[in-house]
């Protein structure tokens, strides 16, 4: 099935460098830093339900190279109705309705203070999802646009391989794809920052996007409350209509942060 290329993501990278100059980026912390995000609701009484989401990232930078990998999972169970033995009456069953984890990992290579050579890596497990897994490599050219005290914007761009195990027929679609990835956050306040991340993977058979759109919200120097909304799309989903191409989530959720 061939799908139409993805546009607007790479008009927005092509255009971007227009945007107006910055200061210049503070130095990079030494060592590695990072965050844990943990988000749990559990629901008794007239409906059952629970609910856990969590992430854990990790970073170093250094004058000519930067380095991150992250995993994260999210997984759900609640009460579903419906005829599953086909016996013409309806039941009621407490059991997962989502279940997924995901890891991915980069390096960079610093051309300078503005452009940069990266190497990533994603994979996805999800047993919702149109593919049971998929996993992608690429290499990108990447440039920061935006370099400020309080808000930076860079962008990726370049190919990539996909390999996918569709779940309804089992079969692996793999082949070339344009991966490409916006990453904005703006600091609102002294305590609080508005971050956005775009990634895309367009090739023939699917176009995968995901957008995690965050509010986070300091308490001191360790903890956070941050607020989130992803969309995940999958432009190739079943025709019978088992599945949507798009998901949603939102969370909130506690986070900690290494230095």
């Amino acid at each position: 099935m061939t799908r139409r290329p993805f546009p607007l993501l790479a008009l927005t990278l092509a255009c971007a460098p227009l945007v107006a100059g910055a200061q210049d980026a503070t130095p990079p912390p030494d060592g590695w830093t990072g965050t844990g995000e943990l988000g749990f609701a559990l629901s008794r009484g007239n409906a059952r339900s629970e609910n856990l989401n969590a992430r854990l990232a990790f970073g170093k930078e250094s004058a000519r190279w930067k380095h991150d990998w992250f995993v994260a999972t999210m997984r759900a169970k609640g009460e579903s109705t419906g005829d599953f033995d086909g016996d013409g009456i309806a039941e009621e069953r407490y059991e997962l309705n989502a279940n997924r984890y995901e890891l991915g990992a980069s390096s960079a290579y610093k051309l300078d203070e503005r452009n940069f050579i990266v190497g990533s890596g994603r994979y996805e497990n999800d047993d919702f999802a149109p593919y049971d897994y998929q996993a992608t490599v690429s290499l990108n050219y990447g440039r920061k646009f935006l370099v400020g005290e309080r808000t930076r914007l860079s962008g990726e761009i370049g190919p990539g391989y996909r390999r996918a195990r569709d779940a309804a027929t089992g079969e692996i679609d793999s082949g070339a794809i344009v991966r490409g990835r916006l990453d904005f956050a703006h600091q609102l306040t002294a305590n609080t920052e508005l971050s956005n991340v775009l990634l895309v993977e367009a090739g023939s058979d699917n176009t995968y996007a995901q957008n995690d759109l965050g509010v986070a919200v300091a308490m001191n120097e360790a903890f956070a409350l941050k607020a989130g909304l992803q969309l995940r799309h999958n432009s190739d989903v079943p025709a019978d209509g088992s599945l949507r191409k798009t998901d949603t989530l939102t969370t909130l959720n506690l986070v900690y942060n290494f230095r």
